[in-house]
């Protein structure tokens, strides 16, 4: 992806984080070297993040923003720069092309699920399904949550695996889960 197109998505969404003034007193958790207040929503909090770029101009390119800054409640597994990295040369700047919008936001729904689940709510899940939780994501299909050495793992449609790395960064319309691969429908 280009950087022309990162920065321009980025200076876009700054001005919005930054209409929200966040307390002193809030318990953060840091994410991409910025903290992430519970106050701010989903997008307001992600646009700090400097792992988060990649995420933040698809978001942006997919017009996912008013839904993702809408009350929701949301469980989002944001994927990082370096997971977005994984994907085949070329794959990011494919799906960020206009015509493209439609993939791209269904990998991108692909990793929101409707409610807001802590990790605690997917062990939970994960220990009543016998070692298994099935998730229906707002794309659509379902995602697999399992836990192994004291890890989320989170299985697509494809049989691919992601790791949540940061868990329970709590947003105002929902929480998010860092993870290190990106998920695909």
């Amino acid at each position: 992806m280009t950087a022309k197109f990162l920065a321009a998505a980025a200076a876009g969404l700054a001005i919005a984080a930054a209409a929200v003034p966040a307390s002193a007193a809030e318990k953060t958790v840091q994410v991409g070297g910025a903290p992430m207040y519970p106050s701010r929503t989903i997008v307001q909090n992600a646009v700090n993040s400097k792992d988060h770029t990649t995420l933040v101009a698809a978001v942006k390119a997919a017009d996912l923003v008013p839904t993702l800054s809408s009350p929701g409640p949301f469980t989002v597994f944001a994927p990082t720069n370096a997971a977005f990295g994984k994907l085949p040369p070329g794959t990011v700047d494919t799906l960020v092309k206009p015509e493209n919008k439609g993939a791209l936001t269904k990998v991108l729904t692909y990793h929101v699920v409707p409610g807001r689940l802590s990790a605690s709510d997917l062990s939970a899940r994960v220990k009543a399904g016998g070692g298994k939780a099935v998730l229906k994501t707002a794309q659509g299909e379902a995602l697999s949550v399992t836990s192994r050495n004291g890890a989320l793992w989170i299985t697509d449609a494809k049989g691919g695996m992601s790791r949540v790395t940061i868990a329970n960064v709590f947003q105002s319309n929902g929480v998010i889960h860092v993870v290190d691969t990106v998920l695909m429908p």
